[in-house]
């Protein structure tokens, strides 16, 4: 075995007096080492070469698996290593890249300048992802600001086509897209107002199959549905997830909206609408008709209401509800609050906003 030893010592010698990589030198160490081995395998007991080099393979056999285990340990280090610099290398070249570009900055320059906005909170804009249900009346105001305002991912859901009598109201979509899909309508409208976002179509109706893990990929929620089914989902699935929901809702000359988020002490929809009213205290817009720029001002103060919730801006309508009165152009906030036995919320701890 000393004479093993001894020719790898002078193996390695030579190979540095010659200049040779450590890798050729480690080559050449590893064929005497097969060699070696070999002879074992191969030569009788006894066998004057087998004396030479230790009489039996077992030490060498050890040796070996040894430095098999020293060589892998290595290997893994070295790739590791390699993972953690390029993971660096990435992260610094990211951090590196502006997140604006200079056509952004111009964009939002009436944000930026803006004190409780500024460019933290078109920061905040840009990394936001912001449901909408609907894109219909409500929806269609609400997606247009978003998008213009720079939130960065926004997904909208809905089921219905554009129809004639959609476009009274419902600006979003033009005379062109009648029988198109409202969210594939919406989304080429918003894309090309602002390249900048990204817009997510679900051409599908909200149901409970889905409602939770499309909840989970957002962290706000704006209701613009004109239906109480969906609405309870909607507001049910929000207090689940423990995110902030904004309703608005239109009936003819008057419309609504609140912020309700019990996880921050708010009631919940539930809170306040116990239960949905009879139809005939409750019509629809194509039974009772609606003001046509009417949902444009309730989807607007939806969209301020995003807008102050993602950038810390203000005071959100938190415990409170604004009812609008076109006809008369009035409008008055009334304080809601959250009920106890609230089926909904009731178990709900708020917790620091």
């Amino acid at each position: 075995m000393v004479l093993v030893l001894g020719l790898c010592a002078v193996l390695w010698g030579i190979g540095s007096l010659m200049g040779a990589p450590k890798s050729a030198r480690l080559s050449m160490i590893g064929v005497l080492y097969l060699g070696v081995v070999g002879l074992h395998l191969v030569l009788p007991l006894g066998h004057p070469l087998r004396l030479a080099t230790g009489e039996t393979a077992a030490p060498w056999l050890l040796i070996g698996g040894f430095g098999a285990l020293v060589l892998a340990y290595r290997a893994v280090l070295t790739r590791l290593r390699t993972r953690a610099e390029t993971g660096e290398a990435q992260t610094d070249q990211r951090q590196d890249q502006p997140l604006f570009n200079e056509t952004e900055l111009n964009r939002y320059a009436r944000h930026m300048v803006l004190r409780e906005i500024g460019g933290p909170g078109q920061k905040k804009l840009k990394q936001a992802r912001v449901l909408v249900i609907g894109a219909g009346g409500l929806g269609a105001p609400v997606l247009q600001y978003l998008a213009a305002a720079g939130v960065g991912t926004i997904g909208v859901i809905d089921d219905d086509t554009v129809e004639t009598t959609n476009l009274q109201r419902q600006v979003i979509h033009r005379d062109a897209s009648i029988g198109m899909p409202k969210v594939f309508s919406a989304q080429q409208e918003m894309t090309a107002q602002n390249p900048y976002v990204t817009v997510r179509p679900y051409n599908r109706r909200l149901d409970r199959d889905v409602a939770a893990e499309l909840f989970a990929d957002y962290d706000l929620v704006l209701d613009g549905t004109d239906n109480f089914d969906t609405r309870y989902l909607v507001n049910e699935t929000a207090v689940a997830a423990g995110i902030p929901l904004i309703s608005g809702a239109l009936s003819q000359w008057e419309g609504q909206l609140s912020v309700f988020d019990p996880a921050r002490d708010a009631p919940c929809y539930q809170c306040v609408f116990d239960a949905p009213p009879s139809p005939e205290l409750a019509p629809s817009c194509a039974d009772a008709g609606v003001l046509g720029p009417l949902p444009g001002v309730i989807g607007a103060m939806m969209g301020v209401e995003a807008i102050k919730i993602i950038t810390g801006a203000g005071t959100p309508l938190r415990g409170q509800m604004v009812i609008y009165d076109a006809l008369y152009g009035e409008s008055r906030t009334i304080t809601v609050k959250r009920r106890d036995n609230c089926p909904t919320c009731g178990s709900v701890q708020a917790k620091a906003s």
